[in-house]
């Protein structure tokens, strides 16, 4: 094992929390901290540590954000008024790991902010899901200078089965995570368009499953959320509000580039559907509820 380290989670929803399950496991000293007690206190039932943040802050080696967006980022890094929050009490060569989706130029401006106070910044988006988080096995998309991946190495031995480094400084690994979030999105809109579809033709969703899991329109994604549509259960792993969030980002990224992405577009169109009709909240594989409304054809456990 790694030497252990003091490490803080910001953000302890189901990713969060699972990222630090597997810190503890792996001997670190963890700390919770999200808005809602409750989590950092059950954090504390599975081996965390219940701490101020102001008398912790210069004992951290490292800090893991797995918050929602760019400005939750900001906010815990450097406070709502741009000039307190984290980073000023962190000691020089503590590793920021920011891990939410982001646009590329903020992961670049947070970088270079927290290089002001000598504090490494890893741009370090994650992908693989609330199951992967509690094993220890995500996928990292990471970018930054060598003393940053150096600083945070027993941080993504601990939380990751592979860690991709895409570059020597922060904007790469977000980058490359605005490409992921496109095709994931696509591809979840594009399973409940089929699975619907299918329904509208006879085939029961179960089989859809069965066959198609099995075939060449298979996906990530569809093996991932089709058995959510044919279980009934929308509990969210990942919610139907991450993804007008995220691919926000994308089509913003690709309308800065000049690139069209009418794909993109469209499976946006149909998460901004499904959240204005209430569903915001729950898995993003209730995306399919906005088609099946507009089939007339029933999804399981729906009533």
């Amino acid at each position: 094992m790694s030497s252990a380290m003091k490490v803080a989670v910001f953000g302890l929803g189901s990713m969060g929390f699972g990222m630090a399950e597997s810190l503890i496991r792996a001997g670190h000293t963890t700390y919770g901290f999200d808005p809602i007690p409750d989590q950092c206190d059950r954090l504390v039932t599975v081996g965390g540590v219940s701490a101020n943040l102001e008398h912790i802050g210069a004992e951290l080696d490292a800090a893991v954000l797995v918050v929602l967006n760019a400005a939750q980022t900001e906010s815990v890094l450097f406070g709502d008024d741009r000039k307190s929050g984290l980073v000023p009490t962190l000691k020089a060569g503590t590793v920021v790991l920011s891990c939410a989706t982001v646009p590329p130029d903020f992961a670049k401006a947070m970088a270079a902010r927290c290089a002001e106070y000598e504090v490494h910044y890893l741009d370090s988006p994650i992908s693989g899901g609330s199951i992967k988080a509690r094993e220890g096995a995500l996928s990292i998309m990471a970018s930054g200078t060598t003393d940053a991946f150096n600083a945070a190495h027993p941080i993504l031995e601990a939380t990751s089965e592979k860690v991709f480094i895409l570059g020597d400084a922060a904007g790469a690994g977000s980058a490359m995570k605005a490409v992921n979030q496109m095709l994931a999105g696509v591809h979840i809109a594009a399973m409940a368009e089929a699975m619907t579809f299918g329904i509208t033709q006879g085939v029961e969703p179960e089989t859809f499953v069965d066959v198609i899991t099995q075939c060449a329109g298979n996906s990530w994604m569809l093996e991932n959320r089709a058995p959510h549509i044919v279980a009934g259960d929308y509990t969210p792993h990942s919610s139907i509000n991450i993804w007008p969030k995220d691919l926000g980002i994308v089509l913003a990224a690709a309308k800065s580039s000049g690139f069209s992405a009418p794909i993109t577009e469209t499976a946006l169109a149909q998460f901004v559907e499904a959240a204005d009709n209430g569903l915001g909240l729950e898995d993003d594989a209730a995306v399919a509820k906005v088609y099946a409304s507009k089939a007339g054809v029933q999804l399981p456990g729906v009533t």
